[in-house]
């Protein structure tokens, strides 16, 4: 009795544990890896490569091409082996995500030795063709990931320069009092303070993460999908004193503009007034010139008689005209 209570109990186990639980599926979202024994099933000696790591990564971070078990089933399995299923879809995390410390926002000093409040949210998924690193590479990878995030964070905020402003008065080329130069200073007055480059530039900094990020899928097993910094927010002390300055420039600018435009109006008004007296001139330099030619021409056609004849019929309306008569005796004669 008991050897046949024994054998109906092995039947029973090995339908459940090997039949029953034998059998799985991979939903649409999801990617499996199966080991045998602990060890995943490999696709030869091949080795995940990634282009965008260094000479050094690349030899630290070697880890081999498993196969992945796509959507889909039922799938077999025997009882010595196990099935990891990982999720595919895009997921986001906010920055200051931790799971070692509750925070509100993340510290990071400038290149003015300010410390701001740097917040927004990350979008990532597993990378598919690492499954090893994400499964097998490390303990927890989303921490590394944002480790690695954040130090590369801090690092860019620290030196972050407007790429714009940094450019304006560098330039020997031009002259002091060309307007170009006049521009470039006016427009130099709202640069330079690291937290206002920061918040005018989040769209590049955005991106520069992005590609500094790249590397993350051949390192941890995740992609980054998009990094999107929203907010640079320093303590509330800095925050006054910068919008203070900001007014400050702001007035300084709008001051420069204004004073440019009152030169250019002067200089504009100056020129007219010069062609005006320019015309003025030349009106009244034109009739003399053209009785000059009419005298000229009367003594080439007539002699000395006839532009004496003349000039004494032009004397005749003018002395009726005068009150007074001056005369000028020749003492010789």
């Amino acid at each position: 009795m008991l050897p046949f209570i024994f054998f109906i109990g092995i039947l029973i186990y090995f339908v459940v544990r090997v039949l029953i639980r034998g059998f799985y599926t991979v939903k649409p979202d999801e990617r499996a890896v199966m080991t045998s024994f602990g060890r995943a099933q490999r696709i030869g000696n091949a080795l995940v490569t990634d282009p965008s790591l260094d000479e050094e990564d690349q030899k630290r971070y070697q880890f081999p091409l498993v196969r992945v078990i796509r959507p889909g089933g039922p799938y077999f399995k025997w009882p010595w082996q196990e099935v990891r299923k990982v999720s595919v879809a895009t997921r986001s995390l906010p920055l200051t995500w931790d799971p070692t410390k509750d925070q509100s926002t993340v510290e990071a000093v400038t290149k003015d030795n300010l410390t701001t409040g740097v917040d927004g949210q990350i979008r990532f998924r597993v990378a598919e063709r690492n499954l090893y690193a994400y499964l097998f590479g490390v303990a927890q990878p989303m921490e590394h990931v944002m480790g690695y995030f954040i130090s590369v964070l801090r690092e860019r905020v620290a030196n972050f320069v407007d790429p714009r402003g940094a450019s304006l008065l560098v330039n020997p080329e031009l002259p002091e009092d060309s307007p170009e130069y006049l521009s470039a200073v006016a427009s130099d007055l709202s640069e330079g303070v690291s937290i206002n480059d920061l918040r005018k530039n989040l769209p590049l900094l955005n991106d520069y993460m992005e590609q500094q990020c790249r590397s993350t899928g051949a390192r941890y097993g995740i992609e980054l999908d998009a990094a999107l910094i929203t907010q640079i927010d320093p303590p509330p002390e800095v925050d006054r004193a910068l919008s203070a300055i900001n007014s400050t420039r702001n007035h300084v600018a709008a001051d420069i503009s204004t004073a440019r435009a009152d030169a250019e109006q002067q200089i504009t008004m100056s020129k007219r007034a010069v062609d005006i007296a320019m015309n003025n001139a030349q009106a009244e330099v034109a009739p003399l010139q053209e009785l000059a030619e009419t005298l000229a021409a009367i003594k080439a056609e007539g002699g000395a008689a006839a532009l004496s004849a003349y000039l004494r019929n032009m004397r005749l309306p003018l002395l009726g005209r005068a009150r007074r008569i001056v005369r000028a005796m020749d003492l010789q004669a």
